[in-house]
């Protein structure tokens, strides 16, 4: 009976660490802010199934990323127009290491962008992260020490609101979107050495903040589409060699929520200036406007309430879910463009919704974190305030969640105890 029991937990704790992920980029390991995890906390505050929360020094709205027992987190000290990688131990929170990346006066943003909103990615081998050094995009590369490998400069970059793009990893390939108010374009380097591997002009000259997604061709399963929303217009690449696949006009000016993929279609949310829902077939070539566009839900339809201009999407179950800026959850059918419903969460959003162990995680500015039943119908399971203000999207590893206020770093876990020791 013994060995039964044992062998029992030994398949237990197998299973537990074969779930177990990393999240080693933005929006998580497919850019689109799914976790494979359970077992996640629902219920927490300041005080409650709080593991640590560490200070960050400066300001920044990138989100966290963690690789085994390592998260890393940008940060900007805009007292003395310092920007730096942090590297703090999962574990214990404790800063582990804290890295000057760039030294350069601040550039001009909007009051609601930071000076650190890319979120760096990593492979567990090394970290690729991107700052603005105006009028310039500076691409580094640092090692798991915190030792800089390389330094490229990518080109110029113009744009009022600032930058925010963040760097996306696609086999030997660090791709950067650098959308702006000039000759935009896109550009992929070899993620050893920096060396540029292929760069495209982007259309239109109008300055957008998406970070691109990846995924699978449905017409070509040996393409991957690197997909992009921005500068009036959204298109489809192949990753590998930067060629323009398809392409659809509009549906408005500015870009900055991210896509995400089901049932073989895409899921567009545009705010600015006008608020649209669309669902695109990726299977076309060249100009689909008029033939791959499945279903559009327009802007007099939506308004500020029904799409979202800064926070992505999530798609889930045959339904793809938007969150509003102004604070509406609101749930659409994938394959028909029909909207369910349309619920009120919190007065004003920034951070991108994460899915994990069926439920939504949902913060709104205020450091609420909003935690939704993940389905067709609208079930509120609870709000959890941490009593601080947040832009940050969360980050989910190893059955916890890591949260980035204006002021620290979270980890969020059943009371009392470490993912890694159980203590």
């Amino acid at each position: 009976m013994g060995k039964i029991a044992i062998t029992s937990g030994l398949l237990l704790s197998l299973a537990a660490l074969a779930q177990a992920e990393d999240w080693p980029a933005w929006r998580g390991p497919t850019g689109e802010g799914i976790s494979k995890e359970t077992n996640l906390p629902s219920r927490w505050s300041r005080d409650e199934n709080i593991r640590f929360r560490t200070a960050i020094p400066g300001r920044g709205h990138s989100s966290p990323i963690i690789h085994g027992d390592r998260i890393l987190l940008t940060t900007c000290s805009e007292g003395k127009n310092e920007r730096r990688l942090l590297c703090l131990d999962r574990v214990s929170g404790k800063i582990l290491w804290d890295k000057l990346v760039l030294s350069s006066p601040l550039e001009k943003k909007h009051s609601e962008n930071s000076f650190s909103s890319a979120t760096p990615a990593t492979d567990g081998k090394s970290i690729w992260l991107t700052f603005m050094d105006f009028p310039e995009v500076r691409l580094y590369s640092f090692d798991m020490e915190g030792k800089k490998q390389w330094e490229k400069n990518p080109g110029k970059l113009l744009s009022r609101h600032g930058f925010c793009s963040s760097p996306v990893l696609h086999k030997n390939l660090v791709i950067l979107n650098c959308d702006q108010d000039a000759d935009g374009f896109l550009v992929a380097v070899d993620k050893a050495t920096g060396k540029e591997i292929w760069r495209v002009d982007r259309p239109n000259k109008t300055r957008s903040y998406c970070t691109p997604v990846l995924i699978r061709d449905p017409k070509d399963p040996s393409i991957t589409q690197l997909v992009l929303s921005g500068s009036k217009c959204v298109t489809g690449y192949d990753a590998s060699n930067g060629k323009l696949l398809w392409i659809i006009d509009g549906p408005t000016e500015q870009y900055v929520a991210s896509l995400v993929f089901e049932k073989n279609l895409l899921f567009l949310t545009t705010g600015f200036p006008e608020y649209h829902l669309m669902g695109i077939d990726p299977r076309g070539r060249g100009n689909v406007t008029k033939t791959h566009v499945a279903w559009h839900i327009p802007h007099k339809e939506n308004g500020p309430k029904g799409a979202s201009y800064v926070p992505s999407p999530l798609a889930h179950d045959g339904h793809f879910f938007v969150v509003s800026d102004v604070g509406y959850l609101g749930c659409v059918e994938s394959l028909t463009g029909k909207r369910l419903w349309l619920e009120k969460l919190g007065r004003k959003h920034h951070a991108s919704p994460v899915y994990g162990d069926g439920k939504f995680y949902i913060p709104d500015d205020e450091g609420v974190t909003w935690v939704i039943r993940a389905g067709n119908k609208f079930e509120v399971l609870a709000k959890n305030p941490l009593g601080e203000m947040c832009y940050a999207s969360p980050a989910i590893s190893q059955g916890e969640i890591f949260m980035r206020t204006w002021d620290a770093l979270y980890c969020i876990s059943e009371k009392g105890k470490s993912a890694k020791t159980g203590k």
